[in-house]
C-alpha cells in the first residue's frame, strides 16, 4: 500500500518584548534560576495580570505579514492543567477567538512554490522549566520563563513530507526574525516546533490518527523526528495495529520518538474566558499604525529581485533567507547595479562559505558591502581573474592592506594581462613552439586547443585575461 504523510506544525515563537506578557518581570535569557519571576509569575494570591501592549503589537504585525484576519475582540482563556512548573494550575492562552485568524506561508520546494494555510496564531504565556539533571532524584523548578510571551502559530495539515515541514519552519523562522518580533534563537528556546504527524492511504481524504511530537528545537531534529514517526506509524498499520493518539518526545541520541503521555483534546483543558482579563479590542487605527511599521516582506523582495535584477527564483530565495543577507546584497549591488548576478554569486558562495566556516553571522562579516563591490568591480573590468579575486578576497577577509583590493592586487602582483598586443605576441610565440599541437587542432582534435591555452596561462603565471586569450588564439588558429 502507498502511504501519504500528513503534517501540521505548531510553532511557539517567543516575542521580543523586554518584559513578560502579564507582568513587568524581565525576559532576558540566562539569569540565575527564579531571579526573574515576580509575584504575578509565582501566582501569589490576590495578584492580577496586566497585558503587555508590545506583545499584542507583535502578534498583529505577524498577522498582517501573513495576510491574516485580526480579530477584534479577541479573548484570553484559561487552559487548565496541573504541572509543577505552572504555579497557577492554568495557562493564560487564547482559544475560541485568537488575535490572528488564518493567513498563509509560501515555501519553496525544489524550485516550486507551495502555499501552506495557517489556522491561527494566538498569544499565550510560557510555563516555567523543570530541571531533572542536577538534583539527585529530585526535580528543580525554575520560573524565570513563566509568563514569557509566546505567539503560537498553528498550520493546517498541508505539509506532506519532512522536507516540506523543514522548509515551512525555516520560512516561518526567517519571517518572524525579518519583521523583528522574535530573535529566533532555537538554542535558547525562542523558536520551538511541535509536529502533528499522521499517515493515510494515498488517495484517501480521511485523516489518520495523529501523534504530536513536542519541543523540537532544531530543523534537523524536526526532519528526523517526522521521518521516524511516520515510518513507525506505517509499520504498525501494515502489521494490522492501530495508532493511539498521544504526545511523544524525540530522543536524538537514539533517533526515535517515545511516548510522553496520552494526547489531550481541547475539552480536557476545560477552557473558559479568563475573568481577570477583558476582551482585547484592536482598533482599525491601531492596525494601520502597526501596518506602517512593516518592512518590505521576503516574498515582495524575492519578486523584486527577479523582476528588477533578473535573478532566478532560487537566487532570490537564498538572498532573502534572512533580512540581514538581503540588506547586504542590496548594499553591494547599489555599487554595481548592472552586475547583480555577480554580486549574488559571491554572497551566496564565497561570503556565505566563509561565514559558515568561521561560525559568524553576516552582520559580523569583516568584508563590508562597499569593499566587496570594489573587489567585484576589478573582476568586472578585467583587472583580475576569478582565481585572482579569490586570493584577494582571502586577504581582505584577514584584514590585510586595510582590505583595499587595489592595494592587495598590486602587492601580490595579481593584475591581469589585458593588453591585446602583448597577448597576441605571446600567442604567436606559443604557436611557433608547439607546431604539433597546432596541427592536431587543425585536424579536428579539440583537446589540442585546451593544451595550447594551458601553455599560454602557464607562461603568464595565470595572469593573462582568459577571455582575450581564447578569442585571440581561435583567431590565430583559423587564419
Amino acid at each position: 500500500m502507498q502511504w501519504e504523510i500528513v503534517i501540521g506544525l505548531e510553532v511557539h515563537a517567543q516575542l521580543s518584548t523586554r518584559s513578560k506578557i502579564f507582568s513587568g518581570a524581565s525576559t532576558a535569557y540566562g539569569a540565575p534560576p527564579n531571579t526573574q519571576a515576580c509575584v504575578i509569575d509565582l501566582a501569589l494570591p490576590g495578584v492580577l495580570p496586566v497585558l503587555n501592549k508590545g506583545a499584542v503589537e507583535r502578534a498583529v504585525k505577524f498577522g498582517l505579514a501573513v495576510g491574516a484576519k485580526i480579530n477584534s475582540p479577541s479573548i484570553f482563556a484559561r487552559k487548565n492543567y496541573f504541572y509543577p512548573d505552572l504555579p497557577k494550575g492554568y495557562q493564560i492562552s487564547q482559544y475560541e477567538l485568537p488575535v490572528v485568524q488564518g493567513g498563509t506561508i509560501t515555501i519553496q520546494i525544489e524550485g516550486e512554490e507551495k502555499t501552506i494555510r495557517l489556522t491561527r496564531a494566538h498569544l499565550e504565556e510560557d510555563a516555567g522549566k523543570s530541571l531533572h539533571e542536577d538534583f539527585h532524584g529530585m526535580t528543580g523548578i525554575d520560573l524565570n520563563r513563566a509568563g514569557t510571551p509566546l505567539l503560537e502559530i498553528v498550520s493546517e495539515p498541508d505539509l506532506r513530507s519532512s522536507v516540506e515541514a523543514v522548509a515551512y519552519a525555516k520560512t516561518l523562522h526567517a519571517l518572524v526574525r525579518w519583521i523583528g518580533i522574535c530573535d529566533g534563537n532555537m538554542q535558547e528556546g525562542s523558536f520551538r516546533c511541535d509536529a502533528n504527524v499522521s499517515v493515510r492511504p494515498r488517495g484517501t481524504e480521511k485523516l489518520g490518527t495523529r501523534c504530536e511530537i513536542k519541543n523540537l528545537n532544531s530543523f534537523r531534529f524536526l526532519e528526523k523526528a517526522i521521518d521516524y514517526e511516520a515510518q513507525r506509524q506505517i509499520e504498525i498499520l501494515e502489521d494490522g495495529g492501530t495508532i493511539l493518539q498521544e504526545t511523544r518526545l524525540y530522543d536524538p541520541g537514539k533517533d526515535e520518538t517515545r511516548t510522553m503521555r496520552s494526547k489531550e483534546d481541547a475539552n480536557d483543558y476545560r477552557y473558559f474566558p479568563d475573568p481577570d482579563l477583558l476582551p482585547l479590542e484592536i482598533s482599525p487605527s491601531w492596525i494601520a499604525q502597526i501596518q506602517s511599521t512593516l518592512p518590505e516582506l521576503p516574498q515582495a523582495r524575492r519578486n523584486r529581485y527577479i523582476s528588477e535584477f533578473g535573478l532566478s527564483a532560487y537566487d532570490a530565495a537564498v538572498l532573502t533567507s534572512s533580512r540581514e543577507t538581503a540588506d547586504y546584497f542590496e548594499s553591494t549591488v547599489k555599487y554595481l547595479p548592472s552586475q547583480a548576478k555577480l554580486c549574488a554569486n559571491w554572497i551566496m558562495g564565497d561570503i556565505n562559505g566563509q561565514l559558515n566556516k568561521d561560525g559568524i553571522e553576516i552582520n559580523d562579516c569583516p568584508v563590508n558591502p562597499e569593499r566587496l563591490a570594489a573587489l567585484l568591480t576589478r573582476i568586472n573590468d578585467g583587472t583580475i581573474s576569478g582565481k585572482g579575486a579569490k586570493a584577494v578576497f582571502e586577504s581582505m577577509w584577514n584584514g590585510e592592506f586595510d582590505q583595499d583590493p587595489d592595494a592587495i592586487i598590486a602587492a601580490k602582483g595579481l593584475k591581469q594581462i589585458s593588453d591585446d598586443g602583448a597577448i597576441e605576441k605571446l600567442v604567436n610565440e606559443i604557436l611557433a613552439a608547439n607546431a604539433q599541437l597546432v596541427a592536431d587542432y587543425r585536424s579536428g582534435k579539440e583537446k589540442a586547443f585546451n593544451a595550447l591555452i594551458g601553455q599560454i596561462m602557464k607562461a603568464t603565471q595565470g595572469k593573462a585575461n582568459p577571455t582575450q586569450v581564447n578569442t585571440i588564439l581561435k583567431r590565430k588558429l583559423n587564419e
